[in-house]
């Protein structure tokens, strides 16, 4: 056992499984007392929290276990409970609980929409503005949340993943800068990882489709868990409203939306529609942007 997060009380949504129960090991074993959130269970009805959290105490962990579901605020508010009526504080919450519910856009459902706005936003809006006062209160804090690059760069079939994910990068920026007199810090990663909810998804057929399925194996989910750590640690007390991607063995710090291009029209009667069709537009299209997709922007295999 560590102690870079010795003492710290640490929820983690989502943590059943996946990425969500490597971070709350690596938290444990990094000396925080962790909340296992996760309203899954195994295919005997069993509580998959609760088997991370056995997990973590047979090992010499401190954990318990929540099956609140972050959507409802009500369940947000027992799982922010639960923290300070076991270990009378609350230092840290990481927004990893997911969804996927994808459909090509022309054939997305309201429901499809909405459920995974609910979990995938709505969630982390629950926890983080639940535990803010808290926050405020001690003058310490700190939110890690889980984007996307299917929302920072996009995806194929996937509207509402992406929405959320995006706004999950807005609402952390706004958290950073609303709460950094209190300090109170809040940062996002798009992880890349290989887990039971995306695996499903990814076909195995072709030989092409084989080759890529090994580049993925190397992202395995335990790789993210160290980054969202030093997040969580007294190391990183500087760094707020950053966005930032972990795969395999890279780290990653993403730009965030800045100008780069500006065009104005001070003569011949200022700006018009005609000007900037005739003059803004084919000025700027060289450093427009394609429609790439996240295979596009990393075109390169894990480390």
């Amino acid at each position: 056992m560590s102690n870079i997060l010795g003492g710290k009380t640490i929820i983690v949504t989502g943590s059943g499984g996946g990425v969500g129960q490597h971070i709350a090991e690596e938290a444990a074993r990094q000396g925080a007392n962790v909340i296992v959130n996760d309203i899954g269970k195994d295919s005997d009805g069993y509580s998959m929290a609760q088997q991370v959290t056995e997990k973590i105490n047979s090992t010499g962990g401190e954990a318990i276990a929540s099956q609140d579901d972050i959507s409802d605020w009500s369940a947000a508010e027992k799982l922010i409970e639960s923290a300070m009526d076991n270990f009378g504080h609350l230092d840290g919450i990481v927004n990893n609980a997911g969804i996927l519910r994808d459909r090509i856009f022309h054939k997305m459902s309201e429901e499809e929409w909405d459920q995974s706005i609910n979990v995938n936003l709505k969630g982390c809006f629950n926890t983080a503005r639940i535990a803010a006062p808290i926050f405020k209160e001690q003058e310490t804090g700190v939110f890690v949340h889980m984007t996307s690059t299917s929302g920072l760069v996009g995806n194929l079939g996937q509207a509402n993943y992406c929405a959320g994910k995006m706004g999950v990068a807005g609402l952390s920026r706004a958290i950073a800068i609303d709460m950094q007199r209190f300090n109170v810090r809040s940062n996002c990663i798009a992880p890349f990882a290989m887990t039971p909810m995306l695996m499903a998804g990814v076909p195995r057929e072709t030989e092409e489709q084989k080759a890529r399925w090994k580049i993925l194996e190397k992202q395995s989910p335990e790789k993210i868990a160290p980054l969202v750590c030093a997040l969580l640690s007294d190391s990183a007390i500087d760094i707020t409203g950053q966005i930032f991607g972990a795969r395999a063995n890279e780290v990653f710090l993403f730009s965030q939306p800045r100008p780069i291009r500006t065009g104005h029209i001070g003569h011949d009667g200022g700006i018009t529609t005609e000007a900037v069709i005739d003059r803004i537009l084919p000025a700027f299209k060289p450093s427009m942007y394609s429609l790439e997709r996240t295979t596009d922007v990393f075109s390169w295999e894990p480390i």
